[in-house]
């Protein structure tokens, strides 16, 4: 019940920052505001992507960068993963 609630005052709340937005907007620039723009109770429409546990180990701990394919490294060639488990 209280989701629900949440939900209303959402919707009329984003409708209000909707108005808002699009009177101080110029239509030449930006396309209309909608209030689902601003309603975080909306779904996207895009998909999340699942991703798997071994792959933010790479992008975090291993300090690998997925889009470039590398690893990323200081002035002495060293990964941050490296020099964490140094620090430790």
């Amino acid at each position: 019940m209280a989701e629900a609630r949440q939900r209303d005052e959402w919707a009329r709340t984003s409708s209000l920052m909707a108005l808002i937005a699009n009177a101080n907007r110029d239509p030449k620039k930006h396309r209309a505001f909608r209030p689902t723009d601003f309603d975080p109770f909306r779904l996207s429409h895009k998909p999340k992507q699942k991703v798997d546990v071994s792959i933010l180990k790479e992008i975090f701990i291993e300090g690998r960068h997925q889009a470039l394919g590398t690893r990323h490294q200081d002035e002495a060639g060293e990964t941050p993963a490296r020099r964490f488990k140094e620090e430790s």
